[in-house]
């Protein structure tokens, strides 16, 4: 890597980040940047000030060098002596000596109100809530452009790593056929026992059965596919954060969905090449330039992908081709495509060379390109009743709304809504089980940056007809 080199060239200031944010993301990046000279963290933000503390002492910051608000004088006298103080109102970051705001809430709305102000207060502003990013982070990314400042995925993340790696396969001129990230647990078979385990419950199969999940067949990719989510559907799958990730990054590379749903196989990693490839070529997808979210297979003794993320790779020269494959690179059967992966993401430990690219290169760690392609939205899983809280805990939403990847569409009746902006809000009229929610089916809460900046990203990208 040769940040190393980037960095030295900005001389030997730190970059000071405010958190906003502190749950086990926010703590592994607190955690993290006690070890790094280039980078200060002295300023963190929590609506409760008692998790802020706790997550500054679980971080192994000594509690007599944690300051809780008392003002914008003692805030400054405890940066300067090298503590670290907590607020609880973001606002009060805005106007304090801060280079970069790292925004992990996980809340849409939040997240909205605190990038834009950062940007606007002149703040660089490296986004780890997804949430946010999939509804409007276009129209913060042209924001930014227009106050001078940088907006930025994070490395550490699954999406901005994906768009990293994808970045580079493009810079080497090889063609992306499909890119993605594996869901957090891998499956593992176990041959003697016949099960599958996910590390918190398990599936019993047959002799028969555990064949199909450990043997792939090129000339029946299709079939294998399917009977493997059905023999395993008691174990958890796709679910809306890897789609919700799968959209931004989507919008950042143009890699896109081939169908609402993802395909989602259950695959092993030699495996990958041979299923995520074009239907002509022994694979699962209707085109090239897609989009997926996988579970990998694997037994106990063999490394695992949980958490990682890959890109799946043609190259149009056959000299280069043929000297790819033998270099280690997998490839399916016919040869056409090869997998390169990373096998990890380690939230916050990476994330600093994504703050310190913005605060000392001014550049980011994501994609040049930003526009608003497709949405996450929301199918009602059940009948929704008029004046019923489409609720924002993740265990809720597994009960009344499913998530669909679809074509952006415009802020007007009839559109479908964005995930999150239907997420908290209340249904205006009943709604039957199936229907996938609109603007007009929604109640739009006071006082909202999420909406009317999605408004605004319209106009800008000229959504508005």
């Amino acid at each position: 890597m040769i940040y190393g080199n980037l960095f030295a060239r900005s001389g030997d200031m730190p970059v000071t980040a405010g958190l906003v944010g502190t749950g086990a993301y926010g703590i592994s990046l607190l955690a993290q940047a006690q070890f790094i000279p280039r980078l200060r963290i002295p300023v963190i933000c929590d609506r409760d000030p008692k998790i802020a503390r706790d997550a500054c002492v679980s971080a192994g910051i000594p509690e007599d060098a944690i300051v809780l608000d008392n003002g914008r004088d003692d805030l400054l006298h405890a940066i300067k002596q090298g503590k670290c103080a907590v607020v609880e109102d973001y606002a009060q970051l805005m106007n304090l000596p801060l280079d970069v705001i790292v925004e992990c809430t996980g809340d849409a709305e939040s997240g909205a109100k605190h990038a834009e102000l950062a940007i606007r207060k002149g703040k660089h502003v490296a986004m780890v809530t997804k949430e946010t990013d999939s509804v409007i982070g276009p129209m913060l990314h042209q924001l930014a452009i227009k106050y001078r400042v940088i907006y930025t995925p994070v490395d550490g993340d699954q999406h901005g790593l994906l768009i990293g790696l994808v970045s580079w396969a493009r810079s080497l001129g090889l063609e992306v056929v499909c890119g993605g990230k594996a869901r957090p647990s891998d499956f593992v078979i176990d041959e003697d026992t016949a099960t599958v385990s996910n590390g918190n419950a398990s599936v019993s199969l047959v002799k028969n059965e555990i064949t199909t999940i450990v043997k792939m067949h090129p000339d029946d990719t299709t079939r294998i596919i399917e009977a493997r989510k059905a023999l395993l559907r008691d174990l958890p799958q796709i679910a809306e954060p890897d789609m919700c990730e799968s959209v931004v990054a989507a919008n950042a590379t143009g890699l896109l969905p081939d169908t609402p749903t993802l395909r989602a196989p259950l695959v092993r990693t030699v495996e990958i090449p041979e299923v995520l490839c074009p239907m002509e070529e022994g694979g699962i997808l209707n085109r090239k330039g897609a989009i997926e979210v996988i579970t990998c297979l694997r037994r106990a003794d063999e490394a695992g992908l949980g958490g990682g993320v890959f890109i799946v790779i043609s190259c149009r020269n056959d000299h280069s081709w043929k000297f790819l494959k033998t270099k280690g690179l997998l490839t399916n059967r016919r040869e056409t495509c090869g997998v390169i992966y990373r096998p990890y993401h380690l939230l916050g430990v990476e994330t600093p060379i994504s703050v310190l690219c913005a605060g000392l290169l001014e550049i980011s760690t994501g994609s040049l390109s930003y526009e608003p392609q497709v949405d996450l939205v929301a199918k009602a899983k059940r009948d929704l009743k008029a004046g019923e809280i489409v609720k924002t805990d993740h265990g809720s939403w597994c009960g009344l709304i499913e998530p669909l990847i679809l074509s952006y569409s415009s802020f007007e009746n009839g559109n479908p809504i964005p995930f999150y902006m239907a997420a908290g809000n209340r249904v205006k009229k009943d709604v039957s089980a199936g229907t996938v929610l609109t603007y007009e089916m929604i109640e739009e809460p006071v006082d909202t940056r999420l909406w009317e900046l999605r408004r605004e990203q319209d106009k800008t990208f000229g959504w508005v007809r």
